[in-house]
């Protein structure tokens, strides 16, 4: 997938259908002059509906797709026929995709399921005929229902990705390096910050045919949560996944330091995070002789490192099983 197709935020104009008016006939003949009512009702207005795709992974679909608009019912008509409903419009999104109104602010739903339905923007309701109101006292009435109108509303459709393990750390970290050599994921790999600017999806092959979904977030900077670097657009995928696992470089500076700082901008975008099942790893190890790993353990103390080089092999089936104990601890 190009990097410029990779859409995960969309804001579009729907507008759903309009009821159909009642009708106020009366079945009137030559054998039957005097005939009662008969207006059916009128058909409900088309909703603008999401529906869960697990085939998808990007809202490109939507992008230039502005304004999203559903059928009219249809007026009712005579011998209590009641009209068509409009017709109805489902997206297809991909899961995860949360759900706001655009004016307001307010989460209204997230798409979890395969196949799952959402109504975003409900239909107008039809108009109910002259027959629905006949009583003891008025048996004759001369009037229906109008439909209702439909309604026409700004969304926001906002994508985050579902993975079980969210790759942390800062740019240069190792991140896709990792990503590429556990799975079969191709994200672009080079030696200079950002080379990642859309999130990376891979499924790691782990024993006995069992999988798991790790996610490469591009690289997280000291004010990343004030939106610096590449700030909000990419903080939000971390949210919804399972284990954070925390990527510093044999080769930094601090390591202490930069785990204090990646932990900071977590917290500051959002708490909640804090509560996340954390692994710590400290990559590029073929730098490390057994000494420095010792030293590196000691000052990250509490966090109980693993040490591994995507480049030799070195460590990678260990963290695999952590991070498979890990996702399954609570299970």
């Amino acid at each position: 997938m190009a990097e410029s197709n990779f859409i995960d935020y969309v804001k579009i104009c729907c507008r759903s259908g309009k009821g159909g008016a009642g009708s106020r006939h009366f079945n009137r003949t030559k054998m039957n002059p005097k005939g009662g009512p008969d207006g059916g009702n009128g058909g409900k207005g088309g909703s603008i509906i999401l529906r869960g795709n697990a085939q998808f992974w990007t809202l490109l679909h939507l992008k230039y797709r502005k304004h999203i608009m559903a059928g009219d019912g249809v007026n009712g008509s005579r011998a209590l026929m009641t009209g068509a409903d409009g017709r109805n419009e489902i997206l297809d999104v991909p899961l995860g995709t949360v759900a706001r109104n655009a004016e307001t602010g307010e989460f209204l739903f997230e798409i979890t399921n395969d196949g799952e339905e959402r109504v975003l923007v409900p239909g107008g309701r039809g108009g109910l005929g002259n027959a629905h109101f006949v009583s003891a006292t008025n048996q004759a009435p001369e009037y229906a229902q109008p439909g209702e109108a439909g309604r026409e509303e700004w969304m926001i459709l906002e994508l985050k990705l579902l993975a079980d393990v969210g790759l942390v750390g800062f740019p240069n970290a190792g991140k896709s390096t990792l990503l590429s050599v556990i799975t079969a994921a191709k994200p672009e790999i080079a030696d200079y910050p950002f080379t990642t600017l859309k999130p990376n999806l891979g499924v790691v092959q782990y024993r006995d045919f069992r999988s798991f979904v790790v996610a490469d977030i591009p690289g997280i900077i000291e004010g990343a949560h004030q939106g610096k670097g590449l700030g909000h657009r990419f903080l939000k995928h971390i949210e919804r996944n399972a284990v954070l696992l925390f990527l510093i470089p044999a080769d930094s500076k601090s390591h202490p330091e930069e785990f204090k700082v990646l932990l900071h901008e977590l917290e500051q975008f959002n708490r909640e995070l804090m509560h996340k099942r954390r692994v710590v790893a400290i990559s590029k190890a073929d730098l490390l002789d057994e000494e420095l790993k010792l030293a590196i353990k000691e000052e990250m103390a509490g966090t109980d490192p693993l040490f591994f080089s995507a480049a030799t092999g070195e460590g990678l089936q260990a963290l695999k099983d952590r991070l498979w104990t890990e996702i399954n601890r609570d299970i």
